[in-house]
């Protein structure tokens, strides 16, 4: 998958039955399929049941791995459309087994208080290495098998690779659709959502030295939430701005804030992952 037309038709689910959906995954996907796919067919099958709102937040547990060889099914289950809100539960289904399961809010638009925090400083994108050129100046091979993303990335701090040294729990990026997009809010969202697990876990990564190449790093992402605050075109440049207050136990704490190129807070992110050597 190497554009975002790609990516349009990934989130283009057929419809099995009332409120059931079936996705699939990319051919060349074999060990496991990308969460942030998972997250964002989810999300596309919530909006399949939603007429004239907007998701505003999610909350999402990853189950089991994802088995790429086979599709998906999403169940749609519609807890309540009040006066102004709607929420819905999405749950994915391979093998007869939950993989996956999300719970998503939506709002009929409306004018409210405003206010946000700044966006940090930040050079600007264009003059940055992506992370495959990264990778590629430091001899590295795609780690676990990465492929050509949808999603282009450009660390503002990228990691050393083959250094030890340790780094701060912090990650900021940027990050934008490879290709065109239509206007669509609900598909600017659930773009939004693929992009959202990309980088997010990494910041628990960065104090601890990692050997990525050793084949004992074990990482997963376990949960994960999004806060829409805004609409915005995914194929201009977003700043991701990652930190994690804690690990323990395995687990990685990380959280984001996603600006767009003119510093308008689009999003907020968290997640919860597993991080640890086998």
């Amino acid at each position: 998958m190497d554009d975002a037309s790609e990516l349009i038709s990934l989130l283009d689910l057929e419809v099995i039955e009332l409120d059931m959906f079936r996705g699939h995954t990319p051919e060349h996907e074999t060990r496991r399929i990308f969460g942030g796919q998972v997250v964002a067919q989810a999300l596309t099958a919530a909006y399949r049941t939603i007429q004239g709102r907007i998701c505003h937040s999610l909350h999402s547990y990853f189950i089991r791995p994802g088995d790429p060889k086979v599709p998906i099914l999403f169940k749609v289950e519609r807890g309540r459309d009040g006066g102004t809100f709607s929420t819905r539960r999405v749950i994915a289904i391979q093998h007869g087994k939950q993989i996956f399961n999300l719970a998503a809010s939506f709002q009929t638009p409306e004018e409210g208080f405003e206010h946000q925090i700044d966006m940090p400083p930040a050079p600007a994108p264009d003059g940055l290495l992506n992370e495959e050129q990264l990778r590629a100046q430091a001899g590295m091979n795609h780690e676990g098998g990465r492929r050509v993303w949808p999603i282009e990335v450009r660390p503002v701090d990228p990691p050393h690779y083959g250094s030890k040294a340790p780094l701060s729990p912090a990650y900021n990026v940027w990050f934008r659709a490879t290709g065109r997009l239509t206007t669509d809010v609900a598909l600017n969202q659930c773009v939004l959502a693929y992009a959202s697990d990309m980088t997010l876990l990494d910041a628990s990564l960065r104090p601890h030295s990692v050997e990525w190449n050793s084949g004992r790093l074990q990482v997963a992402s376990l949960d994960h939430a999004l806060w829409f605050h805004r609409p915005s075109d995914l194929t201009d440049w977003h700043l991701f701005v990652q930190d994690s207050p804690s690990a323990s136990g395995g687990r990685g704490f990380n959280r984001g804030d996603i600006f767009n190129r003119d510093g308008r807070l689009i999003a907020s992110a968290a997640q919860e992952a597993l991080i640890r050597y086998r």
